[in-house]
């Protein structure tokens, strides 16, 4: 590649750093005058000068449709609360920017300035609070990250009789930027959850898990780490390759609870998933 300044056009420069974009896809935007800089737009043979700046807008990756609802739990000026589904991301990352809660709730209704006070991961259901009103937004996000929320989650996995419940797990999580998982290491503990055992039965356990830390994919590696992985666990134990649209066999994960007291009233607030895990369901 050349260095810096040995490009003599643009269009020359796009092409070998845009490796996302085709040269054609580069001409299209070029013709249609897509590509601007701080004067306007600009020709395929404009020249490149070090330091400038250009500006256009890169395409949307093709997206695979989430083929379920957002049903709402709770709506009113400030905030909204749904039941998100299996599957959904909760904001745009990676490849899903259409196919997520926060893009299509803002589409589907009309409601621009929504953001989310936290965040669930793609395959996890359950409870997620937006606010509405970006007034409050630091109020209620604040609420998650100095962790004032009481935050309940349900899992179906694997019963074994030598586990004792209830029991606090505890160890420290790790996770690299560029890698699905996380891991446990040796050193303090930054992960905590207590976890209960509510019922089991032809070798399942139903379990109510309270995360009193927010560590990346805690929970998972927490019951992982007793030897009782979640059911549909695409990454713990082992990594499966799923492909992310093959919508079958759902992480039988499920946050139903958040319960706080509200920042701008002092009232309290409890927010519950109407959704059961279907692997238990079907016992």
């Amino acid at each position: 590649m050349p260095e810096d300044g040995q490009w003599s056009t643009i269009r020359e420069f796009l092409v070998d750093n845009q490796r996302r974009m085709t040269a054609t896809r580069i001409d299209e935007l070029f013709d249609d005058g897509a590509i601007v800089d701080m004067h306007g737009p600009l020709t395929d043979s404009a020249p490149y000068k070090p330091g400038e700046a250009v500006w256009f807008h890169r395409d949307l990756p093709a997206e695979t449709v989430v083929p379920f609802d957002i049903p709402i739990l709770y709506r009113d000026d400030t905030l909204l609360v749904i039941d998100k589904p299996h599957f959904l991301p909760t904001i745009p990352r990676g490849g899903h920017i259409l196919q997520t809660a926060l893009v299509r709730l803002r589409l589907e209704l009309d409601l621009p300035d929504l953001v989310p006070a936290h965040r669930l991961d793609r395959v996890t259901a359950g409870v997620v609070l937006f606010v509405v009103d970006p007034v409050h937004r630091g109020a209620y996000q604040t609420l998650f990250q100095d962790r004032m929320v009481r935050k309940e989650y349900e899992a179906v996995a694997s019963y074994d009789s030598a586990l004792e419940f209830p029991r606090i797990v505890e160890s420290r999580i790790v996770k690299e930027k560029y890698d699905f998982g996380a891991r446990e290491v040796a050193g303090e503990p930054n992960a905590h959850t207590r976890i209960e055992l509510i019922d089991h039965r032809n070798g399942l356990g139903r379990y109510r898990l309270h995360p009193l830390t927010g560590r990346t994919h805690q929970l998972r590696v927490h019951m992982n780490s007793l030897g009782i992985a979640i059911l549909g666990d695409d990454l713990y134990p082992v990594e499966t390759g799923r492909s992310v649209d093959d919508f079958t066999a759902p992480l039988q994960l499920l946050a139903s609870t958040l319960e706080f007291d509200d920042p701008l009233s002092g009232s309290p607030r409890r927010f519950e998933s109407r959704r059961t895990l279907e692997s238990w369901a079907r016992i």
